[in-house]
Formats: C-alpha cells, sequence, structure tokens
C-alpha cells in the first residue's frame, strides 16, 4: 500500500455532496444561443478568429491563442456568429470582457476531425501541439494552459505525475461522477500524458468519500503501472501543495512550483479532456458541471456546453428563484457570489450553487478580532493569517508580502473558523491584488523611466553628432578662406609680375602656368651660367636629360588618365611646363648651332613635326575618351575637361598648320627650309604655352 502523509491545518466542513451525486451525468442540451469570453484561462486573451454574420460548425476554431500562455476557443455547436463584444463575463468584480455570441441552429454539425487510434504513433511534441490547439485548460479552477503545464523546462525532469480526484470542496460532485462513469477515459488521458513526460510513476488521489469513483478508477488501471491512492478526507486536500504533501511527502518550497520538485499535477476532468483530444480530435467545448443547493428542483451534473447561459441552464435545472438567498459559482469555500445570471458556462466551471439563507446564511458583520489563533492552526499553507490580516487592514502591503501573502491558495479555512466572522480571504484578495496592482505600476514606471533615459541619451547624442558636424564644416570653412586668400595673393602675385608683352589671361589655369612658367625662366636665368660659358655641348646634355624628365612624366600622365582622371588634371600642367622647357633648349641649341662647323638642326624636322602631330592627336583622344569617363562618373569634371579639350582642337590646328607649312617651304626652297621648320616649331611652341 503507497504510504501517505498528512498535512498542517485543515478542516472538516459539511460536505453535501449527497444532494447531486445520486444520478448519472446527463447532456444539458443546446441552449439558443452562446456566449464565448475570450480569456477563460491563465495568460493571454484569445484573438477572434471569425467575423460577424461566419457560419460555424461544431468544433470550429474562433478565437486563436496568442503567445505561449493562451488557450484557443472552439465552437461548441453550429450556429452563426451574430456580435464580437464586451460582455459580462464570470468573475467576482462582475468585469466584462471581449466575447464571441453564436446563435445556434441545433443542427450540431461537426467540423473535419483529425482521429488518432494509437498515440504511441505520435511524438511527444505533436501530442503537445494538439492538445494545444484542442484549447483544453486546467478544468480543477485555475484554468492554465494544459499545454504548457506538459512541458516544463528541461531542468525539471517530473519524477512523479499525479492526477488531483480529491475533490475536497464541499457540493461539488462533477469530477466524481466524472471518475465513476469515465474511468476509462481519465486512465488512457493519464497516459498520454505519462507519454509526453515519461515520469517515474503515475499516482491518482481520491478522497475516501468516494468509494464507487475509486473502485472503478482501479478497475480501469488494473493492466497499467498507475496507483489509486485513497487519501483522508479533509479540505483543502485538493489542493495542488496539499496534494503533493499527501502523496509523496515533499513540500513544494517558497516561490516555486511542484515541477521543481519533479512533481506534476493535473486534474481529473482535464485527463479525460487530453484523451477525446487526441482520440478524437475533440476540442474542449463542454464540461461537466454540478447543478446543486435547495434552490435546484433537479441536481445533479450536466455535460454543459461552453458559453451556455447561466440563466438559461438555471430554468433548465429548476432553479426557484423565490426560494434562493445566494447564487455561487464554484464551492462554498472557494466559489464566488454572482449578481447576474445572464453570464456563460466557462472551462473552470466546475459548479453551480443555488443555496437558500439555511444553506449559505448571509454574511455576519465583522467583529474585533480576538487574537484567538484558530486560524493559524487550520491554515494548510502554515502562514499567519491573524498577522496578514492586519497588514492587509493596514495597508502595509510590503510586509504582507514578507509574511508570504502569496502562498495563500484562498481556500477559506480561516474564515470558517474565525469566532468573530472576519472575512479575512476578502483581505487576502485585496492585499493581492494591490500587491499586482503596485507591481505593474512600478514595471510602468520602470519602462518610462528607461525610455526617457534612452530618449535622453539619443537627444545628447544627437547633440554631440550635430556639434561634429558643425565643427566639421567649420573647419573646412576655414580651410577654405584660407585657400581662397592663398589663392587670391598669388592671383595678385601673378599679376604684379605679368610684363607688358604678356598680358594677364582670363582663364586662372592660363594665368597660373604663366606664372608657373615665368618662375621656371627666372630660375633659370639666376642658375645658368654667363652667356660666354653656355656650350653647344652643355646643352645638348640639358636637352637630353630634359627630355628623359618629359617623358617620364608624360608616361605617368597617361597611366593617371586611365587610373586617377583627378590627378591626370595636375599632372597636365607639369607635362606642359616640361615640354615647353624641351622645346626652348632645342632653340637655343639651333641659334648656337647656326655659323659654326658642326651643322645641329636649327628647327624639327619634317618627321619631327609629323611625330608632334601624332602626339597632339593622341592626347586629344584620350582626353575626349576622358571626357567620356567624366560624364557617366564625375559630372563635375566635365566643364573642365570640355576646356581643355578645346585648347587641345588648337594645338592639334597648330601643328597640322606647322607641318603643312614645313612641306610647301622643302617644295619650294630647300634651303630655307631649316628656317621655316623653326619658324613652325616657334609656333607651336607659343601655341602650347599660351594652352
Amino acid at each position: 500500500m503507497k504510504q501517505i502523509w498528512d498535512f498542517h491545518g485543515g478542516i472538516h466542513p459539511k460536505e453535501n455532496k449527497e444532494q447531486s451525486n445520486q444520478s448519472s451525468i446527463s447532456d444539458a442540451g443546446i441552449p439558443p444561443h452562446l456566449i464565448l469570453p475570450l480569456q477563460q484561462h491563465i495568460g493571454h486573451r484569445a484573438e477572434p478568429a471569425v467575423s460577424v454574420g461566419d457560419k460555424v460548425l461544431k468544433g470550429q476554431l474562433i478565437a486563436e491563442a496568442v503567445g505561449p500562455i493562451s488557450v484557443a476557443i472552439h465552437a461548441p455547436t453550429s450556429g452563426t456568429i451574430t456580435a464580437i463584444e464586451d460582455h459580462a463575463v464570470p468573475h467576482a468584480s462582475g468585469m466584462t470582457d471581449l466575447c464571441v455570441l453564436i446563435d445556434t441552429d441545433g443542427e450540431d454539425q461537426w467540423c473535419e476531425r483529425t482521429f488518432c487510434e494509437d498515440y504511441s504513433t505520435l511524438t511527444p511534441d505533436e501530442l503537445l501541439n494538439r492538445v494545444r490547439n484542442a484549447g483544453i485548460a486546467g478544468m480543477g479552477g485555475a484554468g492554465f494552459p494544459t499545454a504548457i503545464k506538459l512541458h516544463p523546462p528541461r531542468e525539471d525532469k517530473v519524477n512523479t505525475l499525479i492526477l488531483n480526484g480529491a475533490e475536497c470542496e464541499p457540493y461539488i460532485t462533477s469530477d466524481d461522477r466524472l471518475m465513476r462513469e469515465r474511468a476509462e477515459e481519465i486512465i488512457l488521458g493519464l497516459e498520454i500524458m505519462a507519454y509526453i513526460l515519461q515520469p517515474g510513476e503515475c499516482l491518482i488521489g481520491v478522497e475516501d468519500n468516494k468509494p464507487e469513483a475509486i473502485v472503478a478508477l482501479r478497475e480501469a488501471a488494473k493492466d497499467t503501472q498507475i496507483k489509486v491512492v485513497e487519501i483522508p478526507t479533509k479540505y483543502p486536500s485538493g489542493g495542488e501543495k496539499q496534494l503533493i504533501k499527501i502523496l509523496t511527502g515533499n513540500e513544494v518550497p517558497h516561490g516555486r512550483i511542484p515541477a521543481d520538485i519533479g512533481v506534476m499535477c493535473q486534474n481529473v476532468a482535464t485527463a479525460a479532456a487530453v484523451y477525446r483530444a487526441i482520440r478524437f480530435g475533440e476540442p474542449l467545448i463542454s464540461r461537466v458541471t454540478t447543478m446543486t443547493g435547495d434552490c435546484i428542483a433537479n441536481k445533479g451534473n450536466l455535460e454543459v456546453l461552453i458559453g451556455t447561459p447561466i440563466d438559461w441552464l438555471l430554468e433548465k435545472s429548476g432553479y426557484l428563484s423565490q426560494k434562493g438567498s445566494r447564487l455561487v459559482m464554484g464551492g462554498p469555500m472557494m466559489g464566488f457570489t454572482l449578481h447576474d445570471t445572464k453570464l456563460p458556462v466557462v472551462k473552470t466551471t466546475n459548479c453551480l450553487l443555488a443555496a437558500t439563507n439555511k444553506e449559505l446564511a448571509p454574511p455576519q458583520p465583522a467583529q474585533a478580532c480576538i487574537r484567538c489563533g484558530m486560524c493559524s492552526e487550520v491554515c494548510p499553507a502554515e502562514l499567519l493569517p491573524q498577522q496578514l490580516y492586519w497588514f492587509a487592514k493596514g495597508q502595509e502591503f510590503d510586509k504582507a508580502e514578507h509574511h508570504n501573502l502569496f502562498d495563500c491558495i484562498e481556500c477559506g479555512a480561516c474564515s470558517y473558523v474565525c469566532p468573530s466572522t472576519i472575512p479575512l480571504v476578502q483581505y487576502y484578495r485585496y492585499a493581492k491584488g494591490e500587491l499586482k496592482q503596485i507591481k505593474a505600476d512600478q514595471e510602468k514606471s520602470n519602462q518610462a523611466r528607461e525610455r526617457f533615459e534612452f530618449r535622453q541619451e539619443r537627444i545628447e547624442r544627437e547633440k554631440a553628432e550635430k556639434e561634429a558636424k558643425r565643427k566639421a564644416r567649420a573647419e573646412a570653412a576655414a580651410k577654405a578662406q584660407a585657400a581662397k586668400k592663398v589663392a587670391e595673393a598669388a592671383k595678385d602675385a601673378i599679376a604684379s609680375s605679368t610684363s607688358t608683352e604678356q598680358p594677364p589671361k582670363s582663364d586662372k589655369a592660363a594665368a597660373i602656368q604663366a606664372a608657373l612658367q615665368r618662375v621656371d625662366a627666372k630660375k633659370q636665368a639666376q642658375t645658368a651660367p654667363p652667356a660666354s660659358e653656355v656650350t653647344l655641348e652643355s646643352l645638348q646634355k640639358k636637352l637630353l636629360s630634359a627630355e628623359d624628365k618629359f617623358s617620364k612624366m608624360e608616361s605617368a600622365w597617361k597611366d593617371a588618365q586611365e587610373n586617377n582622371p583627378e590627378r591626370a588634371e595636375k599632372l597636365a600642367t607639369a607635362v606642359e611646363s616640361s615640354k615647353n622647357n624641351v622645346d626652348k633648349l632645342k632653340a637655343q641649341i639651333a641659334e648656337m648651332s647656326i655659323g659654326t662647323e658642326t651643322k645641329v638642326p636649327t628647327g624639327p624636322s619634317i618627321e619631327e613635326l609629323q611625330k608632334n602631330v601624332e602626339k597632339a592627336k593622341n592626347k586629344l583622344q584620350l582626353m575626349l575618351d576622358t571626357l567620356e569617363d567624366a560624364k557617366q562618373n564625375h559630372p563635375d569634371r566635365v566643364e573642365k575637361l570640355e576646356r581643355a579639350i578645346t585648347k587641345n582642337h588648337t594645338r592639334v590646328s597648330h601643328a597640322e598648320t606647322a607641318l603643312s607649312e614645313a612641306i610647301n617651304a622643302k617644295n619650294e626652297n630647300p634651303e630655307q627650309t631649316n628656317s621655316a621648320q623653326t619658324n613652325s616649331a616657334q609656333t607651336i611652341e607659343s601655341t602650347e604655352s599660351n594652352g
């Protein structure tokens, strides 16, 4: 026999279960319309997947789960979507929420479903996905998404899987009748969950006041490793942490969950819903609900469609409103009073208790606490209810939290035994709500602070970037201004040093080139030896050196035209200067050669003039090619290149003219050929220097 343990505290209220557990589960039927809240569970509210006017079939998805902790909603029967709007929902505060309203057509026609004969043919992930798509939430009252609970963190290995069949709350018998009549479905559902989790053992805890349910479960589990454990009847043995203590002897630490100690609890109704979802492809669209209390004529348990209006269900069960005192959803210990009957049944509705004043007397006025300590004796969580009461009443919420307020399961045992009739649980709920609101406000404040700090950081960064750009612009402007002053000073210097025989050109580049030539001429004049010392041999050496320098510069210029057009423009000026220097040396050599015995050519030959024409044409072609590339890639240099090309057209024309004159002079007077060639060379030199 399985060893069992006991938990601290607990009470033994009058059960009153015999009112509703004497008859089998019956079908409540199809109401004329359904009200389906989109949040019947813990977590994010589902999002509508249908529109007003749509025709839906039984089991069809009408609202999709949002995020991991959420549950889908399905149509409990076939009909038409008439509205998607806010409607009152079952809640202690009487709040409203977004709901889908369906007018049923009575045909109860199913949508297409996916059946599975053998769950072992599916992987655990596939089974979890089907459970999630079926919209199953914990049916014991908490409403936590089952698929999430069946997928604990990797580090939390589940060693013990427990099904909760204790049903300790007075009046409620829905799980009792389910275990009696559908024990096989519960066992198969537990096996599916065990297949997913692979625990070391599977236990079902049932209070000893349900002997028929225990027998039925043991009969269904006789060929399995599942153990059905009979536990003593004591409220609240159906609490998750209390049942774990009873069956395993382990306690869930403060602030932790059962999975942290290798245990998982599920409700027996949840196990049956998992089986039907896997075997028949049925989503969670109905549940067994206990209809009890002295104001109900036809007491018992009904299979009720989710979304069924409570007033319609009460009327069908023979509700005697004239005798009524209170209508409670849930049991008398943990349930809450409904102030409106036009509310729907939801996935966590396990009982509707319509009690008379004799059953549930109106609450008496609270008296002063006499510090008897009875509340501490019965608290199953081993808290200090009296101290929590003082903290909650004095709004010292941080102290209440420090005294483990959130470990309270709100079972109501403390209020039940309080001789001063103090509604202790209501104070705890109030304190929990305030603490949650404080934390939510603090979270909002933190988020707002983070957004503000991020905004301030962004503003400072943008300000720094703007300041850096401003400084860069200022530095660029200062450099441009300095360059402008230097250029103006150079221009003034050029203008002052320009001779009267050679007026300044309007073109700035030409003026600068002329100034550079004059500077070179002055340097040569200063460094040149006296005329008497200049010999033909020294001039010829200078000519060879100048021609070599010109050849190298021309080669570098041509290479730059292909690879670096911007540098090519700068080199063009130096090439022109070097060419002029070569031509001047040739002219000097020609002058010194006249009248001497050594016959030095006094001017370029026809062959040299032909080479000059070819060079000028090649240079012009290169510039034309450069212009085409600039039009596509460097538009800012097009205008400058066009001016240079115009000048080179002139150079080609002069070179061709010089060649033509030299040829004519040779044909007419061979003796004056050298003179004509010299004149032609001087003409070309003048043209190139002006360009």
